[in-house]
């Protein structure tokens, strides 16, 4: 199987790979640099570890903004 590398970096797989992998629209690959390749797999988010999260977080909140966050001056004594 041949896959081509545009100039920018990008590459598209055959469906028969994305499928295999159970990867779609929006799925992240990982790969992996071992002694006699690489290997790639789908990283899955385990969206029952988000679940608890979900009545902590008011509806219509805004983003957060990370770095808006790290712009903003801060405690120092809060590093400790």
């Amino acid at each position: 199987m041949l896959i081509k590398v545009t100039n920018k970096r990008q590459v598209t797989f055959p469906a028969a790979v994305l499928k295999a992998l159970g990867a779609g629209p929006g799925s992240h690959l990982e790969i992996q640099q071992r002694s006699d390749g690489f290997l790639l797999r789908p990283r899955v988010i385990d969206r029952s570890k988000l679940a608890p999260l979900r009545g902590l977080i008011e509806k219509g909140a805004k983003p957060f903004d990370l770095e808006t966050f790290r712009n903003q001056r801060h405690d120092p004594s809060l590093r400790d």
